[in-house]
């Protein structure tokens, strides 16, 4: 291995290595000061396993990281002013301090991001990946994580993943003995986590992860079979973190011995007294080299000390990015089509939905299907039948049962050149994959300082109707309209969800786009021609003037039934679909109550804390004046949704129900 290597190339090594301890020792100290606030999870110790890996990629490879990630992102390039200003929250950090010590990247560089959660970056770069071999370049994925991140489902699923579609990612695991205080020998049935490999049938490969030449000679072994389309390797380091998980860790669970033990193999000691054996460099070049590093980290700290704070009206900056709009296919709803004379055609709303997915995917080559039996059996509902014939099986990809690798995979393709659409059969299965869905596609361009974009659709579908159960009937829309980073788009019509889905496939940012089971056979006109509905743009679906019915998705429908009732009564009500929850076009909806004086706000899901509550209190707050009457929800009950149809029928919001709200108040 020595032999391999230029004596530039091994002096570098040590420089990074070197620059990783004294940045970590800084940061400990400023931690013990207070300076650095929050957690931090210092890389001491380990130096060896991320300047041996990364010296074996190429400045275009990707990396994702972990809560331990200062060394991923210093080998990777990374400037330690801007490393270190992060660290301290300010606003010349990598992420303008919105990321901190546990979500630390340097997204021009390649490294995708550091996560907080264990494990949480694994399907990530299975997704980079995946990526990598649409666009058909000979990239390669460096995913490191610990010990820990072995035993989580997004380990597993995200690595079957990888080997069964040979994927070029090079799985890294840093083996440091300890998850926090858990010991490997407690948590892993066997002596080498290596062995997790054979369950994969891919390479499981040892390295001495206090050698930095011993883990580049085997990663790179793995790197060059990823580029020859060998597919994914896993490496485990055996290393050791010299200090415990964080600053508050007494290391109780640790011996004096282990300690001494391993302090013996210190990767940087060791480094140097080799390179001066063999002639590499003296001690009074390494005695140079570390008071140049020295004061290259003091400069940081006076960079990081002396740089402002975020302004607080940044608050928002990064957060999203600007909505996609194309004023030349624009069309607002179904009445402008009429009103401009373009041809109509009708179809149903699982048609809509095809053809929306089969022309994005004609127009645009970086679109791609991805989820569980949506090739050859054409979806559960039938949204993809026939694009498997058509595009083949790299661009509509059946997967195994997978939710955590689904949601993942797609998120980390998107922020890496692709725009996937990831089916998730039923919302109710998004459950299992929330941790991707909003820890990483929501947030991972506000945590980065707004310089990344995740361009990618989760389609699904909700609802009760079908005497199915809760476990398939679900409305969950609250819980992503709650969540800050990403859109929920609801279309109740074919013309709405052709309209829609196009536009969330060219938007740059992350969308749950979700379908009623209900809704899939309902017929509506359509244009022939190419069109896209603006996002955050309301419809009124009906005019009137007596009463605001705010509904969504398949409670449209029965808004209308309810309204025709009304108008034979003399009632006049107005409907408005919002079609997009998050962005929400309140502005449509106050007018409209403005007008009537009077609100019934429609949803499936679950009346506490739901959709309709939030609409309900943006009416209190901005329309209170013009009221007549307080605002009425109408919502499903607080009940898991029962199979028996006497009692799904009685769990959520009927035609009967909406008139007699309405009547309630006119």
């Amino acid at each position: 291995m020595f032999e391999k290597e230029t004596p530039e190339n091994l002096v570098g090594y040590l420089k990074k290595m070197l620059q990783i301890r004294y940045f970590e020792e800084k940061v400990w100290d400023l931690l013990s000061r207070d300076i650095v606030k929050g957690a931090s999870h210092v890389y001491i110790g380990e130096e060896a396993v991320a300047v041996g890996a990364i010296a074996a990629i190429r400045a275009d490879d990707y990396i994702t990281s972990t809560h331990r990630g200062h060394g991923h992102c210093i080998a990777k390039g990374g400037d330690l002013k801007l490393m270190l200003a992060e660290l301290c929250g300010k606003e010349t950090g990598y992420c303008k301090g919105r990321g901190g010590s546990m979500h630390i990247a340097d997204v021009r560089s390649g490294n995708l991001g550091a996560t907080g959660i264990v494990g949480s970056n694994i399907p990530v770069a299975t997704g980079a990946g995946l990526s990598i071999k649409l666009r058909k370049t000979d990239q390669v994925v460096l995913c490191f994580f610990g010990d820990g991140a072995v035993n989580t489902g997004a380990f597993h699923e995200s690595v079957n993943l990888a080997a069964i579609w040979n994927l070029p990612v090079v799985y890294v695991c840093e083996n440091n003995l300890y998850g926090m205080s858990v010991a490997v020998n407690r948590a892993f049935p066997f002596t080498d986590i290596s062995e997790r490999a054979k369950g994969y049938n891919i390479p499981g490969i040892i390295a001495n992860g206090m050698d930095v030449l011993d883990v580049k000679d085997k990663v790179l072994e793995a790197v060059n079979r990823a580029r020859r389309g060998e597919g994914p390797s896993f490496i485990e380091c055996k290393t050791y973190r010299f200090h415990g998980h964080s600053r508050s860790d007494p290391k109780v669970y640790r011996t004096k011995e282990e300690e001494q033990l391993w302090r013996a193999k210190d990767p940087i000691i060791n480094f140097e007294k080799m390179l001066v054996e063999n002639g590499i460099i003296t001690q009074q070049q390494i005695q140079e080299l570390e008071e140049s590093v020295a004061q290259e980290v003091d400069e940081a700290e006076k960079f990081a000390l002396n740089s402002p704070y975020p302004p607080v009206e940044s608050l928002f900056d990064g957060l999203y990015t600007d909505l996609y709009i194309d004023p030349k296919t624009s069309i607002k709803n179904l009445a402008e089509a009429k009103k401009r004379g373009i041809k109509l055609k009708k179809i149903r709303y699982v048609q809509a939905l095809n053809e929306a997915l089969r022309e994005e995917m004609i127009r645009d080559e970086r679109v791609f299907l991805i989820g569980e039996d949506i090739a050859i059996y054409g979806g559960a509902y039938q949204v993809t039948r026939g694009l498997y014939k058509e595009f083949g099986e790299e661009r509509v990809r059946d997967t195994p049962i997978s939710e955590i690798a689904i949601a993942g995979a797609a998120a980390g393709a998107a922020m890496t050149g692709t725009r996937p659409v990831a089916e998730i059969m039923y919302i109710d299965f998004s459950t299992i994959a929330t941790d991707q869905i909003i820890n990483i596609a929501a947030k991972n361009r506000y945590m980065f300082g707004g310089k990344s974009i995740v361009p990618v659709v989760y389609r699904t579908q909700g609802g009760a109707g079908r005497g199915i159960a809760e476990h398939h009937s679900q409305s969950l829309e609250a819980w992503y309209q709650h969540i800050p980073g990403i859109f929920v788009v609801m279309p109740s019509t074919p013309f709405d969800a052709k309209g829609l889905l196009k536009t969330c496939i060219r938007d740059d940012n992350p969308v749950m786009f979700i379908e009623h089971k209900m809704l899939y056979g309902v017929e509506g006109e359509v244009p022939e021609q190419e069109y896209t509905v603006p996002l955050g743009v309301a419809d009124i679906k009906r005019e009137g003037s007596d009463v605001t019915i705010v509904a969504y998705s398949r409670m449209v429908h029965l808004a209308l039934e309810a309204a025709e009732e009304l108008a034979k009564e003399g009632i006049s009500a107005e409907v408005v679909d919002p079609r997009t929850l998050k962005p929400l076009d309140i502005e449509a909806i106050i007018n409209s109550v403005k007008k009537t004086s009077r609100a019934v706000v429609v949803y499936e899901g679950y009346r506490t804390c739901g959709v309709g509550a939030e609409i309900s209190a943006q009416i209190m707050e901005k329309a209170f004046d013009y009221l007549d009457a307080p605002v009425l929800r109408v919502a499903g009950e607080d009940v898991p949704i029962p199979m028996s149809p006497v009692l799904e029928e009685a769990a959520i919001p009927s035609k009967e129900r909406i008139v007699d709200a309405v009547k309630k108040l006119v």
